[in-house]
């Protein structure tokens, strides 16, 4: 594994073949695509944390839609790689889609775990909320995760599995503050991509208690992308990589078999 150092902000790069860029979502880091990874072992995964999360928390100055393209752009460009499978969650899905819209060359196909187009506005006022909050401090931000560990993941994870609740609680309370707060603002401004340009195969992936993406939302997102394919995932919420590993894995597996281009 070597690592990929821009501007204080960090990506992995690991394995061989074809290569895979995964972009995580608000909360998440590289770490956030770990159960993923043995769908990926024939692949030549690169991870990068965006900017303000992870051991990016440091990268300075305002934090938008476009500065994690552009992030996501320059590690590509570091590491050499020139078409990539792009595989994200949650946020990341509404970066991947700008990304696939504005290189199409380097997208070959999406798999968007958790996917959005844009937040509603009632989302948005409550991500800019978040963001004040966050910015009280590590109190605040403890509170901030005791809501998301259950509004997020749905009540059989809550019930039976502990350690993908860990895992989430954890991949929050890593989040500093104030980096935090800038990364639900740039969530908070978040404009749609132009989908119907999007030309590569799409694999939309969604939990039916994710209150993020609720499965309706994502069924309509697939009517607006040509040829994309959306799948339900039962008793899984938002944070579907981690609830439901291994119908991810396969359904991942199953979708990178069938891309051809």
């Amino acid at each position: 594994m070597s690592l990929h150092l821009i501007e204080r902000t960090v990506a992995e790069d690991d394995g061989e073949g074809d290569a895979v860029v995964c972009i995580h979502g608000l909360g998440g880091s590289a770490n956030t695509f770990g159960p993923l990874l043995p769908a990926l072992a024939r692949h030549r995964v690169l991870r990068p944390d965006l900017p303000g999360s992870g051991r990016s928390q440091r990268a300075e100055g305002a934090l938008t839609i476009q500065r994690y393209v552009d992030a996501v752009q320059a590690f590509c460009d570091r590491a050499g790689i020139a078409r990539a499978h792009v595989v994200a969650h949650s946020m990341g899905t509404i970066v991947a889609q700008h990304l696939a819209v504005q290189n199409p060359k380097l997208v070959r196909s999406l798999a968007l775990f958790g996917p959005l187009i844009a937040p509603p506005d009632p989302a948005r006022s409550a991500m800019r909320a978040r963001a004040a909050k966050a910015r009280e401090g590590v109190a605040s931000m403890q509170e901030i995760v005791q809501q998301l560990s259950q509004a997020a993941m749905s009540s059989e994870t809550r019930a039976r599995n502990p350690l993908a609740v860990a895992f989430v609680r954890e991949s929050l309370l890593r989040q500093e503050p104030e980096a935090y707060a800038r990364s639900c603002e740039a969530l908070a401004g978040a404009e749609p991509a132009a989908v119907d340009r999007i030309a590569c195969p799409v694999l939309l992936v969604t939990g039916d208690e994710d209150g993020v993406a609720p499965p309706q939302n994502v069924r309509a997102m697939a009517e607006k992308i040509a040829g994309a394919r959306a799948l339900v995932l039962a008793r899984c919420g938002h944070w579907t990589p981690v609830e439901k590993p291994e119908d991810c894995q396969r359904a991942l597996r199953e979708f990178l078999a069938s891309v051809r281009n």
